[in-house]
């Protein structure tokens, strides 16, 4: 097999990336298994196949593409998808042993604030790894490792918003200042960001960073090519038009740099100068690109300009006609140039002298000073000599060694040099070794003057002096802005995920207040909305949730995750049209979604056609067998239907799917109690009571349980508690008096009972009990007038309330007797 072309690799990722950008996932998936085929030795080939597979959905496909190289650990790409899909496919145990054989490649590994638009990291960090470790021990049943992997994942990211939610949905108990805080690790990271923003350039490339985001590491940081940098506008094109006209005597250097300019930088070499040194270019290997000159100057700062041809010259000892540096001697019997050569060359001079005070500075040495002739060179008078533009822009060169990291105004500063060299020019010295720029011949002061100007214009085109490629301070007050930033949004995270941790904790004051101190802007949004309708029904205040989840369908109608509780909502509610209308909605929107048929199933659940429920909560059940809301509701219809058995099943489900489900456990309970087993009616209701603790209906439950256990003094403990937790609660307050009646406290009795027929005047099995207290209380005419209203309440207890008043009767009678 021929060896794969490294080019055409790099190509086809590229054109993946840029399907799986744009969304386009069926390109992805195909591009990708061209790369695959092509390159089908190359993990990070199967890892880039069954990433566009799994986006797709088709999680058995990326299952088999990535398990050759992730189920070993081998390619942590191959590992994170293949872990992926196993969580999909309930295959939890592979994709744990997966990740924890290639914690090599991902231990310790953060990618925090690394990412951008232009910039990102597709293999995952340590937190992300450690978040998809907690799901996958989640469902496993393993919650105790499940919590220690989302702390791990939210120690290195406090913002892994789904390690959060899986941590709180466990029921571990949490300290959220001590989650949403600012780390020392953050604020270094933050301020290390900062410095390499400001010391960056948005068209800036290092060739350190460009080696580092090769397409195998990072295909998503793209930067330029090399080749590309050599047609970047009309300035480039100036620039190559000034570089062939200074060496329009040269027709082979003119092509060469032609050559050069098509082939890229890469291509480029400096010839050798008088000067030793390092190689020409920027010293930090850093190519800027364009900027306010027209892209001249930044092509000019990323390659230096070649030096003319030198001119060969015959020495003769005493004559010197040089200003400075080393002696340049004439041939007497050469003729002198022309006027128009002469112009030619100044004209050539000075275009070559402004391209090389504008593109940087020459050769230097390791230490970054700019190379000095050697002494054996300029003392030797057969060397070639310093060239006059050399000399000159030596003079005009600033001191630093990189032309795009200079800190101050480049251009005042190199305006200001041209100026002090053109005022303190003096005549040159035969035989001097300083390079002093005075009053010369051919062109020394145009050079000057046109360097003078450009350092102008530049100085006005770039504000404060900047010039394309320089680099910023990195600036306090932006640091201290981004950091502020950071803070807030870690008050929001604090804010948001104290009201869910307080939620799932059943906390239901304690969310509301939490969650309404929130900004109205992040309050009016469809998650929090949802949150605070939850907390109401979970206190059992229905009218007050309807309001908010309707909102919600008002702010998102396409919305279904939590539309199964806004159906449990109008079931309560009796609202039996807007539960049809929402059911019918929710099957437009999806119609293979569980919330839809739930919806589906209260509907005819209210129509009291259990059957037809049972079927639908069965369909969701199918749709997603971790729904352990259709599994209870199906409890529920098999409960009303009296199939006990089935509803056992139903119920165990539920709490396979989610143990901290709380009504499963509730609906075994009840089911025992029907059944008679009143001991395991109480174990299960007190289970359900410990994930639960604020709910009144639970402490009645197990109240009613000991009530029939004979054991009325604990009832009466459980039914005060549920009093204390919901005042308003009918049903606790009920059958807190009637213990109270049992145990032969009637005046206790009568006390709650009085509060209780204000609550629910029309209620007739208040005024039932009240009529039997006040038949205690031997207060005839009181018992006589609630029995009364009870019958009339209830007409369909008559017979009940007419023996209770015949009784009352007969102990009036048997009184009588007793006192004859």
């Amino acid at each position: 097999m021929s060896p794969s072309n490294p080019h055409t690799i790099n190509q086809l990722r590229h054109l993946v990336y840029y399907h799986l950008d744009n969304d386009l996932l069926k390109n992805a998936v195909f591009l990708a298994s061209r790369l695959h085929a092509y390159d089908v030795r190359s993990a990070e080939s199967s890892s880039l196949l069954a990433r566009c597979q799994f986006r797709l959905g088709q999680l058995q496909l990326a299952y088999e593409s990535s398990r050759i190289q992730g189920a070993r650990g081998l390619h942590l790409g191959c590992a994170y998808v293949f872990a992926q899909s196993c969580l999909s496919l309930h295959r939890y145990k592979e994709g744990i042993g997966a990740l924890e054989r290639s914690r090599g490649l991902w231990g310790g590994r953060s990618n925090w604030n690394k990412h951008s638009e232009t910039s990102r990291r597709h293999l995952p960090d340590a937190a992300a790894v450690y978040c998809l470790l907690g799901k996958l021990w989640h469902g496993y049943g393993d919650p105790k490792k499940a919590v220690d992997y989302y702390v791990e994942a939210l120690k290195i990211n406090p913002f892994m918003w789904d390690a959060f939610l899986g941590l709180c949905d466990t029921g571990a108990n949490i300290r959220i200042p001590n989650i949403f805080k600012m780390t020392p690790e953050m604020l270094a990271i933050l301020s290390s960001t900062s410095n390499s923003e400001a010391h960056s350039d948005p068209f800036t490339v290092t060739e350190d960073a460009a080696a580092s985001n090769a397409p195998q590491s990072d295909p998503f940081f793209g930067f330029p090519s090399r080749s590309e940098h050599a047609s970047l506008g009309t300035g480039s094109a100036a620039l190559f038009q000034k570089l062939n006209e200074s060496t329009a005597s040269n027709p082979t250097s003119a092509a060469a740099m032609t050559a050069s300019a098509s082939l890229g930088f890469d291509t480029m070499e400096t010839p050798t100068g008088p000067s030793s040194g390092g190689g020409g270019g920027g010293g930090d290997g850093t190519f800027a690109l364009g900027g306010s000159v027209g892209g001249a100057i930044a092509m000019a700062a990323a390659v230096e300009a070649p030096h003319a041809p030198s001119r060969k010259h015959r020495n003769f000892p005493g004559m010197d006609f040089s200003i400075g540096g080393p002696g340049r001697l004439r041939n007497a019997s050469s003729k002198p140039r022309s006027a128009a050569r002469a112009e030619s060359d100044e004209v050539s001079e000075s275009l070559r002298v402004s391209t090389l005070a504008a593109a940087g500075e020459r050769k230097r040495t390791i230490s970054g000073q700019v190379a000095q002739p050697s002494s054996s060179q300029a003392n030797d008078p057969s060397a070639a000599p310093q060239r006059r533009s050399e000399r000159l822009f030596n003079q005009i060169r600033p001191t630093s060694s990189k032309f795009s990291s200079s800190t101050g105004s480049v251009g005042m500063r190199e305006g200001r040099e041209l100026k002090k060299a053109k005022a303190t020019g003096t005549k040159g010295r035969p035989g001097g070794t300083s390079a002093m720029v005075g009053r010369v011949v051919s062109g020394n002061r145009k050079a000057a003057e046109n360097a003078d100007v450009d350092s102008k214009e530049n100085q006005s085109a770039v504000p404060n002096g900047h010039l394309p490629g320089a680099i910023p301070r990195s600036s306090p007050t932006e640091l201290s802005k981004k950091q502020e930033a950071l803070q807030w949004v870690l008050d929001l995270f604090a804010k948001l995920g104290a009201g869910y941790f307080a939620l799932t904790h059943f906390q239901c004051p304690d969310a509301l207040q939490i969650f309404n101190s929130i900004t109205p802007a992040q309050r009016e949004t469809t998650w929090v909305l949802a949150q605070i309708g939850r907390a109401l029904y979970e206190q059992g205040s229905y009218p007050e949730a309807e309001k908010y989840f309707r909102k919600i369908r008002l702010l998102s109608p396409s919305r279904l995750e939590d539309m199964e509780i806004y159906s449990t909502v109008l079931w309560h509610l009796k609202n039996e049209v807007e539960l049809a209308y929402l059911a019918h909605e929710l099957v437009d929107i999806d119609r293979l979604s569980p919330q839809a048929w739930c919806a589906i199933g209260n509907t005819f659940s209210l129509q009291r056609d259990h059957d037809q429920a049972l079927k639908c909560f069965k369909r969701a059940t199918q749709l997603d067998p971790s729904f352990a809301y259709a599994f209870t509701h199906q409890g529920h219809e098999h409960v009303t239907n009296e199939e006990y058995d089935k509803a056992l099943a139903a119920y165990r489900c539920g709490i396979s799917a989610d143990s901290r489900y709380y009504v499963a456990w509730y609906g075994l309970g009840k089911v025992y109690e029907k059944m008679g087993k009143y001991d395991v009616a109480e174990k299960h209701y007190r289970t359900a009571m410990g994930i639960n603790p604020t709910n009144a209906l639970l402490i009645c439950c197990v109240g009613m349980v000991l009530e029939k256990l004979k054991n009325p003094r604990a009832a009466l403990v459980q039914y005060a508690e549920a009093c204390n937790l919901a005042p308003k609660s009918t049903m606790s307050r009920f059958k807190k008096a009637r213990v109270l009646m049992a145990l032969q406290e009637p005046h206790l009795a009568l006390a709650e009972l009085r509060v209780l027929k204000d609550t629910a005047p029309d209620d007739a099995n208040v005024h039932f009990l009240l009529g039997k207290l006040y038949k205690m209380l031997r207060q005839r005419a009181n018992a006589i007038k609630h029995f009364t209203i009870a019958l009339n309440l209830d007409p369909k207890a008559g017979q009940f309330i007419k023996d209770a008043i015949e009784s009352l009767e007969e102990d009036d009678e048997g009184d009588e007797a007793v006192m004859a």
